[in-house]
């Protein structure tokens, strides 16, 4: 799917619409310190294989993400994923 770099929509901040900057959301790295991740490396420690299968069906796309920042204010918000195979931005 091809989309604009630049989109004018409604900035919250300003309370009218403005020219954003799109970007795609990228996953940041996963704390060490959180209660799942901290049991997840206490079973996964000493003997034993992996404590969970994967899944076997997994789905053909992944949801993207963007982020939209405000020309004027500067002001970000991410809007919520949709699913696509490949997302292009351009212009």
């Amino acid at each position: 799917m091809k989309m604009p770099k630049e989109k004018r929509t409604y900035c919250p901040k300003c309370r009218r619409h403005t020219l954003h900057q799109v970007q795609k959301a990228r996953k940041r790295k996963a704390s060490e310190l959180k209660a799942g991740q901290r049991q997840f490396r206490r079973v996964l420690a000493g003997y034993g294989g992996f404590p969970r299968a994967l899944p076997s069906g997994a789905k053909p796309t992944k949801k993207v993400a963007l982020v939209l920042q405000c020309k004027e204010c500067k002001k970000s918000r991410t809007v919520k994923g949709f699913r696509v195979k490949t997302l292009e931005l351009e212009g």
